[in-house]
């Protein structure tokens, strides 16, 4: 993955809507810290292979950076975006790395289901 890059991320955005598209969500603060620090309280939250169909989106910020993708009856919504890819399969891939370098936030979409 290399740093977030706007005018390509938002290419590729541009290129998914209206199309039947798989989302992959995923966030979390350290969900397995608890097991090292009772005290720390972790959150997170996961989704795979929801089949959505946009109507637009956009990358927005100085970075880190928030996308919006912008549904019939809603939005999916993710922020602290650090970098991205565009994988051998035409997916766009998304993370948020911390200060430390572990993932705390990752938004894929692709035209076919991830494995």
């Amino acid at each position: 993955m290399e740093p977030i890059q706007i005018s390509a991320v938002q290419e590729k955005i541009n290129e998914f809507a209206e199309k039947s598209v798989f989302i992959h969500l995923e966030t979390t603060n350290g969900a397995y810290a608890s097991h090292f620090n009772e005290s720390f309280f972790s959150a997170g939250a996961y989704i795979r292979n929801a089949q959505v169909k946009y109507e637009h989106g956009k990358i927005v910020g100085d970075g880190p950076f928030r996308v919006g993708l912008k549904l019939e009856i809603g939005w999916i919504y993710a922020e602290g975006l650090t970098h991205f890819e565009i994988d051998e399969y035409g997916r766009l891939l998304l993370a948020g790395h911390g200060f430390d370098g572990k993932l705390a936030v990752a938004l894929e979409i692709s035209e076919t289901p991830f494995e």
